[in-house]
């Protein structure tokens, strides 16, 4: 079943700071399955522990396909996002050290992330025609008029809002 698409530009809404965290993996040696496989099977597990501990502090959870599989994930903090990669008692600290043992030393797979703290207010996100997506997950989705027609007052950068293009039926 396909998601339902909201008809003209939506953006999102979020109260306070919020940090966004990119990872994501690469296979460098295609032939070696034994070797990346397990870095490749490790983050669904994380994903669901923590879709089912919000308290923890992922807001949302996105995987994808950027070079290699990727999970763009939004968290309610750093120190949240940081305290769970550092927790024992979870499942990313054991995966970690495993890939540090096996993984790293092979040269088969290679891992990269991004990590982004976001002030209240400055961050600009827009979806035309689209179901939700991203960080409309983390936040409200709500029409782009309610916080701005142009990516500018969006994101915080003027008071005025002049959009370079008008979206049809706008």
């Amino acid at each position: 079943m396909m998601a339902k698409t909201f008809p003209g530009p939506y953006t999102a809404d979020l109260d306070g700071d919020f940090v966004v965290f990119l990872i994501g993996m690469r296979v460098n040696k295609p032939w070696a399955v034994r070797r990346w496989w397990p870095t490749f099977m490790a983050m669904r597990p994380m994903v669901k522990e923590l879709e089912a501990r919000p308290d923890l502090g992922l807001m949302h959870a996105e995987l994808g396909w950027l070079g290699g599989p990727f999970v763009a994930q939004y968290w309610r903090s750093f120190d949240q996002l940081d305290a769970y990669a550092r927790d024992k008692d979870h499942l990313h600290l054991p995966a970690w050290k495993e890939y540090n043992r096996a993984a790293r030393a092979s040269n088969a797979v290679g891992i990269w992330h991004e990590t982004y703290k976001v002030h209240a207010d400055e961050y600009e996100v827009i979806y035309g025609n689209m179901p939700r997506k991203g960080l409309s997950f983390a936040g409200e989705h709500v029409p782009v008029a309610r916080k701005g027609q142009s990516a500018a007052r969006r994101i915080g950068a003027t008071e005025e809002d002049v959009p370079a293009v008008v979206y049809p039926g706008e």
